[in-house]
């Protein structure tokens, strides 16, 4: 399965749930990402980086503009091949929607269910066909001991780490990872995002995330999107992306850019599924 390529032109994107006079989650945004590319989008909250990354997800569909995958959009597609599509695309949000009496061992394979069939995923529920696969990909993010953990036994951070390790299993060939970092202290942070960059590459995946953490965005990828208000501020080498470029970005929102005021480690409620537009 070769990697995919995503090209945004003029989109705008509207939730429903918006109330009238609101502006756009989206508004005039053009993008392309190439096949195996790694970038991270930063931007203050409310920016519209969550937004995005459903939308290059195939969770929602577009209001405006024109979104393709690989030349083709996927919202005209018939419903069963947008489904196969969404096979290809792992969304991870920021809290995983691991069911909290679950093993983990059970949750991390879960990750490979889009390439299964009804009964063979049926069967890989309660029975687990490849404990070894899912030690492997846990131990690359120091929880290999957690293997056969209740989730609902695990730290926030921990949970957020056995998200990030169904990447590693999943029959995608496009990773969106949405606030992986937030329940996590700064080494764990550094060391996760290593590993799911290495994983990327690894894999030829291309990966797109989300971050609050400038400064883990700068050290390990090579492109920054900077989002603000729903539009594009930038889109730069990491080595381009200046001082001034952040202080623009984050102007009204300095504490954010100095790591202040941002929610910290904590236990997660349980978690909310992210809801696909169906079709």
């Amino acid at each position: 399965m070769r990697p995919v390529k995503f090209d945004i032109d003029q989109l705008g994107m509207r939730h429903r749930s918006a109330r009238p006079g609101q502006p756009a989650a989206l508004q005039r945004l053009s993008l392309r990402i190439d096949s195996g590319e790694q970038l991270a989008v930063i931007g203050p909250s409310g920016a519209g980086k969550t937004t995005l990354l459903q939308l290059l997800s195939c969770a929602l569909p577009p209001t405006t503009g024109a979104f393709t995958i690989d030349g083709v959009a996927p919202w005209a597609l018939p419903r069963r091949a947008l489904q196969r599509l969404r096979g290809r695309l792992f969304l991870a949000p920021q809290v995983p929607p691991l069911p909290p009496r679950q093993r983990v061992v059970t949750s991390v394979l879960a990750a490979r269910l889009p390439a299964m069939g009804t009964w063979a995923s049926l069967r890989s529920l309660f029975y687990p066909d490849d404990i070894p696969a899912a030690f492997a990909a846990l131990e690359r993010f120091d929880l290999g001991e957690k293997l056969f953990e209740r989730v609902d036994r695990l730290s926030g951070g921990e949970r957020q780490r056995v998200g990030l390790a169904r990447a590693l299993l999943a029959p995608a060939k496009a990773w969106f990872v949405d606030e992986p970092l937030s329940a996590l202290d700064p080494t764990r942070a550094q060391q996760a995002i290593a590993t799911l960059t290495e994983g990327a590459r690894e894999r030829g995946v291309t990966l797109v995330a989300s971050l609050h953490q400038v400064d883990v965005a700068l050290a390990h990828f090579p492109r920054i999107v900077g989002l603000r208000d729903g539009q594009l501020a930038f889109d730069l080498p990491a080595a381009a992306v200046t001082r001034e470029h952040l202080a623009r970005l984050y102007d009204q929102f300095e504490h954010e850019l100095r790591g202040e005021g941002l929610a910290p480690p904590q236990e997660p409620a349980t978690p909310v599924p992210v809801a696909m537009q169906c079709r």
